[in-house]
C-alpha cells in the first residue's frame, strides 16, 4: 500500500486487520454489553406475564445490573484508550506535520522531475536507491498514524453508541424496580411462620439502645409463631452470596471515620442496588432501627440472624418465610441520572459506588464476623 493511499484510507474509513486487533478489548466489551442489556429489556417485557412475577423481576433487574456494570466498565476502557491516543497524537504534532508534507510534496511533483537528479544518470540512480530504502519506513510510519487516527474516530463514536444504550438500560432497569416493588406489595403467597404485635414491637424498639438488646427481644413480639425452623444452613456457612453486589469497605472491627467499631461488615454498592436474602429465611423485623437506618433481620435457621441495615426500600412483611433469593430492599442513592454521571467517568475509582450496607450475623445473638459466612473476593 503506498504512502498516499494509506492516507486516504484514514478518510475512507477503511479499517486494517492491525486496527481491529487493537480496538477489540473496548468494542467487545461495549458489544457484548449491549446485547446483555437487550436480553434484559426482552426478559423484563416477558416478566409482566410471568406467574412468577417477582422472581422473574428480581432475575431482570439482577440482568439489567450486569449489563449496565458491563457497559460502564466498556465505557471506562474505551475512554481510557482515547485519552491515550490524543495524548500520544498530540506529542507528535511535530512529526506528524513534517511527515504529510513529504507525503504531499512526492504526491504532487510530477513523475519525470522525481527521476531527474543533477548528476545525471548515477546521482539519479543512487537517489532511487536511498528512496527505496526510506520509502518503507514512511509507509510504516503512515501506517500507524492511520490505524491511530482511525482508532480514535471509532472510539469516539462507540462511546456514543455505548452511551445511548446505557441509556436504554438505566430507564429499563428503573422500570424493573418499580415493577417490583408492584409486585412484592401484592404479593400474598408467602407462608407465615407468625403474626407480629405492632404494640410489643414498638415497645421493643423504645426500650432499647443496643442492636443486641433488640435481637433478644425478637422473639417477645411473635404472636402464634409455628414450631420448627427452616433447614440447618451450617454445611452452606463460607458459601453463602452477598446480599447485594458490591464491594467490602469495612470488615468486622474497623473503625469508620468517627472511631465507631460494630461487628459487622461495610459493603460499599451502587445507588439503588437490589438487595436479596442470601438463603430462605423468616423475616423477624423490617423498618427502622436505632442509628441503623432501615433495617431487615432475617432468621435462615433458629438461633442465627442476618442482619441488613441501610436500606432505602425494604420488602416483604414481618412473619413471612421468603424464598432464597428474594428481594428484601433496595439501596438509596441519586437513581438514573446519577447511575449515567458515574458512569461517564474514565476512571474506576470506586467512587460510583456510594451507598453502604451493613451486615451483621449473629450466633446465639453474640456477634461472629460475617465473611465467615458469606462468600467474597479475596481481594476485597
Amino acid at each position: 500500500m503506498s504512502m498516499l493511499r494509506a492516507l486516504l484510507c484514514v478518510g475512507l474509513g477503511f479499517v486494517p486487520p492491525a486496527f481491529a486487533q487493537v480496538s477489540t478489548d473496548p468494542a467487545t466489551a461495549a458489544f457484548a454489553a449491549a446485547e446483555r442489556l437487550g436480553r434484559a429489556s426482552e426478559a423484563l417485557s416477558k416478566a409482566e406475564g410471568a406467574q412468577n412475577r417477582v422472581k422473574a423481576l428480581t432475575e431482570t433487574i439482577t440482568a439489567f445490573e450486569d449489563g449496565l456494570e458491563a457497559m460502564r466498565d466498556g465505557l471506562r476502557r474505551a475512554a481510557v484508550r482515547e485519552q491515550a491516543l490524543s495524548a500520544e497524537l498530540r506529542a507528535r504534532d511535530d512529526e506528524i506535520a513534517q511527515l504529510l508534507g513529504v507525503l504531499q510534496t512526492m504526491g504532487n511533483a510530477p513523475v519525470p522531475v522525481l527521476l531527474m537528479h543533477p548528476a545525471g544518470p548515477v546521482g539519479t540512480a543512487r537517489a532511487g536507491m536511498i528512496l527505496s530504502e526510506v520509502a518503507p519506513a514512511l509507509d510504516a510510519r503512515a501506517l500507524s498514524l492511520r490505524d491511530k487516527v482511525q482508532e480514535l474516530s471509532v472510539l469516539r463514536a462507540l462511546q456514543q453508541s455505548a452511551a445511548d444504550k446505557l441509556q436504554e438500560g438505566l430507564e429499563g432497569v428503573q422500570e424493573a424496580r418499580s415493577a417490583l416493588s408492584a409486585a412484592m406489595a401484592e404479593r400474598t403467597n408467602l407462608p407465615r411462620r407468625f403474626t407480629e404485635d405492632s404494640v410489643k414491637t414498638a415497645l421493643l424498639i423504645a426500650s432499647t439502645e443496643t442492636l443486641e438488646g433488640f435481637a433478644s427481644g425478637l422473639s417477645e413480639i411473635a404472636i402464634d409463631e409455628a414450631s420448627g425452623s427452616l433447614p440447618d444452613i451450617s454445611a452452606r456457612k463460607g458459601a453463602l452470596p452477598l446480599p447485594v453486589e458490591g464491594t467490602i469497605l469495612r470488615r468486622a472491627g474497623e473503625a469508620d471515620a468517627a472511631g465507631i467499631k460494630r461487628p459487622g461488615v461495610v459493603v460499599a454498592t451502587r445507588p439503588r442496588a437490589l438487595v436479596r436474602t442470601p438463603a430462605a429465611a423468616t423475616v423477624r423485623y423490617r423498618g427502622p432501627l436505632l442509628d441503623y437506618g432501615n433495617v431487615i433481620i432475617l432468621e435462615p435457621q433458629s438461633g442465627i440472624l442476618l442482619v441488613f441495615a441501610g436500606l432505602d426500600v425494604v420488602y416483604g412483611q414481618t412473619g413471612q418465610v421468603l424464598p432464597g433469593s428474594s428481594p428484601v430492599g433496595l439501596m438509596g442513592g441519586a437513581g438514573a441520572e446519577g447511575d449515567l454521571l458515574l458512569a461517564a467517568d474514565s476512571q474506576d475509582t470506586g467512587s460510583e459506588r456510594t451507598q453502604t450496607l451493613y451486615i451483621e450475623v449473629r450466633q446465639d445473638n453474640s456477634p461472629v464476623d460475617p465473611l465467615a459466612w458469606f462468600k467474597t473476593d479475596k481481594d476485597d
